[in-house]
């Protein structure tokens, strides 16, 4: 039953910029929200649990939320420090939860006894999954006295401006409840009801798939708007390590241990994170039993998928996986106009073929497990038309980091949009490139990213998997369809761009740089730079290199790891490999590895400076050392100048020099 009114625990947890103001307040003081101000914008999920706390999957979580918080240069949040303040709200600025969508940091904040997060503005997924475990949020800062008062607070507060769907998932608690009272009939899902109406790309996937009538397994609507509280029949349901035990643990207490999935072989199941974990992890963490910690994953991951019968692409013998899961899902199993969904926030990747893929957070995937559709606000869109044409040595990573760094995006003004990409320069790209563009769409918190399917699309799929596919007229954006915002980037006047340490929002040209930063370590490798036509990238550095003598230099590590197998099989029979071997770069099996701390190119010293393929830089994501974001062919030409630099000015630097 829904409840009317809820009541919270008094203390309050200001989550300020002042690491000494957080001190306090972990030992007892209370302080207003006027002297703990200013609070920390943009807090990401990896901050609120680190990779390293995610390898727990129970209410042991609610240990660790914050660990990760840097305030100024501290981290004054330690294991324990929240659930023993008996904290009941967690208060900070704008773009709460950004990044990963892994549920574990709300998950952790609920166990760490907080019922309520309020911020300026939340990132979609983390606010999706707070929802879904019934963890309270909201952007109302008079709340604060108010819950301190202990006054009993109306759950219509929590649900105004929500589409009827999300806000009865609210009032009774959290996803599962609701959909134990949709599928007993309690309640009726309302269908909405337009007409004919233009609509973008995502608007008319989400319409065709909508679910009119569960029970008849009845979809299809004639339209729907921004704003529409709806269930869509998802195509692919796929998790990986980090979330398919935690998942199916949610899904056994609340169901049972005999509960049946729907179609199963519409589910995937990648172990492609912690692979290499092993190689990376530090004496300490290890020495805390942690290794043993994250090998139950596997465990459970491997169990799950044995008694469901799901395909899981696992671990090699080698310690690799067989590919990145959204490397796979767009080279073996995305296609135009489908529904893709998957427990990262970089699902958007597969948006690059036309379908409409997004991220969820681990309740939203155990009740798609059973149910075979998942809730969805529909998103409103915003255009970004690339004009022009884009220089040689001009990637879609300069571009991605290029639409970062603006203020509108910088600050919010996308967030759960889905961002569709349009244009003369996006024509230009190959669907490799146009993945990095979909897939970093969550760095723009975006609901999604998607580009129109196109002749190069058909090439794609002939070239990846011999399918030889007809695009209907359907799939592409109506001329007079409703865009909450467009964004004109004059591509042409774009160059190579890196990011600097802390947020893929700190981008800057690299022709700007007004001082020379060493680099110690270079890794081409991740979903964003581990694509073939990443490595292909890479490889013409390599070739170049050695065409004129050069070698990486002695204090540079240079790693290049492969998005899949496939990828690295091509790499072999292209004779790449004993080049990237012959000039010092050490070659890694599939897996994503440094991305997220678990794998060699990780740094282990403060001092130590990484330029990355990578899609994120926050603190701590990929060591303790400093992380500058670069496309694959910056980072490849950096690891040989020994500092940051694009291959233009390294062959500028190096233009008589002979093998």
């Amino acid at each position: 039953m829904a409840t009317e009114s809820v009541t919270f625990p008094t203390r309050v947890l200001f989550l300020s910029e002042d690491p000494d103001k957080i001190r306090r307040q972990l030992q007892g003081e209370n302080l207003s929200l006027e002297k703990a101000l200013p609070l920390r914008d943009q807090i990401s999920t990896d901050e609120i649990t680190p990779a390293w706390v995610c390898y727990y999957f129970d209410t042991r979580l609610g240990d660790f939320p914050y660990v990760g918080l840097k305030c100024g240069d501290a981290f004054p949040i330690a294991e324990h420090g929240v659930i023993r303040g008996h904290f009941g709200v967690s208060v900070a600025g704008k773009r709460r939860g950004k990044g990963s969508s892994r549920e574990a940091s709300p998950y952790a904040e609920y166990c760490s006894g907080l019922r309520l997060v309020i911020a300026e503005s939340f990132e979609r997924i983390y606010r999706q999954n707070c929802q879904n475990l019934g963890l309270f949020t909201s952007t109302d800062f008079g709340l604060i006295e108010r819950v301190r008062r202990g006054e009993a607070i109306p759950i219509h507060e929590f649900t105004e401006g929500l589409d009827p769907i999300t806000a009865e998932i609210v009032r009774r608690g959290g996803l599962f409840a609701f959909n134990r009272a949709r599928l007993a009939g309690e309640f009726a899902v309302p269908v909405p009801d337009h007409g004919k109406r233009p609509m973008t790309l995502a608007e008319k996937i989400l319409a065709r798939n909508a679910v009119v009538d569960a029970a008849a397994s009845q979809v299809g609507l004639t339209s729907v708007k921004a704003g529409d509280g709806i269930f869509v029949k998802a195509h692919w349901r796929f998790s990986h390590e980090y979330v398919t035990p935690m998942a199916a643990s949610f899904l056994a207490q609340a169901m049972g241990e005999d509960v049946k999935l729907r179609e199963p072989e519409r589910i995937l199941a990648f172990r492609d994170h912690l692979t290499f974990l092993d190689q990376s992890m530090d004496a300490e963490k290890s020495q805390k039993g942690l290794l043993e910690v994250a090998r139950r994953l596997k465990q459970a991951q491997e169990e799950f998928c044995n008694r469901h019968q799901i395909r899981l692409h696992g671990e090699r013998a080698d310690g690799s996986s067989e590919g990145i899961c959204h490397v796979l899902m767009a080279d073996r199993y995305a296609a135009p106009g489908q529904v893709v969904v998957g427990t990262d926030s970089h699902t958007p990747h597969s948006g690059a073929l036309g379908c409409l893929a997004f991220g969820v957070g681990t309740t939203d995937i155990a009740n798609a497990w059973i149910t075979g559709d998942v809730r969805v606000t529909v998103p409103p869109t915003c255009r970004i038309r690339l004009l022009g044409r884009l220089k040689p040595g001009v990637y879609a990573k300069d571009v991605i980091l290029h639409l970062l760094h603006l203020p509108f995006i910088h600050d919010g003004g996308a967030l759960g949009h889905v961002i569709e990409y349009q244009g003369e320069a996006l024509a230009d790209l190959g669907t490799d490139e146009r993945a990095t563009l979909t897939n970093m769409a969550a760095e723009i918190g975006g609901f999604s990213g998607i580009a129109a399917p196109d002749a190069e699309t058909r090439r794609f799929l002939k070239e990846r998997r011999n399918l030889d596919i007809q695009l209907e007229d359907w799939m592409i954006s109506d001329p007079d369809a409703d865009y909450a915002h467009t964004i004109d980037v004059d591509c042409s006047t774009i160059g190579p761009m890196v990011a600097k340490p802390g947020d893929p929002g700190n981008g800057l040209s690299l022709a700007s740089l007004q001082e020379s930063i060493r680099v110690d370590l270079a890794y081409a490798g991740s979903c964003t730079g581990g694509k073939l036509e990443d490595i292909q990238r890479v490889y013409e550095v390599v070739e170049w290199a050695r065409e004129h003598g050069l070698q990486v230099p002695l204090h540079v590590q240079f790693f290049i790891q492969f998005g899949s197998e496939d990828v690295r099989d091509h790499a072999m029979k292209q004779g790449w490999l004993k080049a990237f071997e012959e000039t010092g770069a050490r070659i890694l099996g599939p897996g994503c590895g440094a991305c997220i701390n678990a794998g060699p190119g990780v740094s282990h010293k403060t001092d130590q400076v990484t330029v990355s393929a990578t899609n994120r830089n926050f603190p701590g994501r990929s060591g303790p050392g400093k992380v500058w974001l670069a496309s694959p062919e910056t980072v490849a030409a950096s690891a040989f100048a020994g500092m940051l630099t694009s291959f233009q000015e390294l062959k500028r630097l190096n233009p008589d020099t002979t093998r």
